[in-house]
């Protein structure tokens, strides 16, 4: 879950400590870039995260694409 703030939808880039299972902005702003992409993430979309990473991911797909990458796991 998101910790929203007033300031969390300022134009630019957000930064974010993601957390499990909630993340907290460090930076307002809104948008984060996936990890895997580089396309922007609306923050009101934000849904997929990696809290040991620290990485934001735009879909569910794209995340386990990632871990498979990361663990050598097809």
């Amino acid at each position: 879950m998101l910790n929203r703030t007033p300031r969390a939808l300022e134009p630019g880039e957000a930064e974010i400590h993601f957390g499990s299972p909630d993340v907290t902005i460090i930076r307002s702003g809104s948008f984060v870039r996936c990890a895997v992409t580089g396309q922007r993430i609306p923050i009101e979309g934000l849904r997929y995260w990696s809290a040991e990473r620290q990485e934001a991911y735009a879909s569910a797909e794209i995340a386990l694409s990632r871990w498979k990458q990361l663990t050598g796991r097809a």
